[in-house]
């Protein structure tokens, strides 16, 4: 699902006629899994520092992305949505 970001949309795109985009509503964080993500990794592994340098900050955000990595299922239940049903192809 687009979330209609500015980086997110192209003027050319043709959608297939059998594909209905349906895009986010505006400043809906709730309804996207990442920005669950992001939040986790920022409060939990990046927030409250100072960093030295650019190479401080990549470093930082590998070893947060790693240790999320590292939490077996913590990605599955962030981005959960129990409201969401899951299609099931035949």
């Amino acid at each position: 699902m687009p979330d209609r970001a500015g980086w997110h949309t192209a003027r050319r795109l043709r959608w297939p006629e059998n594909i209905t985009p349906l895009h986010l509503p505006p400043y809906s964080l709730e309804l996207n899994g990442i920005e669950r993500v992001w939040l986790y990794l920022k409060e939990r592994f990046l927030s409250h520092r100072v960093f030295k340098d650019m190479t401080a900050i990549i470093d930082a955000c590998c070893e947060a992305w790693n240790n999320l990595l590292a939490e077996t299922g913590r990605i599955r239940s962030l981005a959960n949505m129990p409201w969401l049903k899951q299609v099931k192809s035949s």
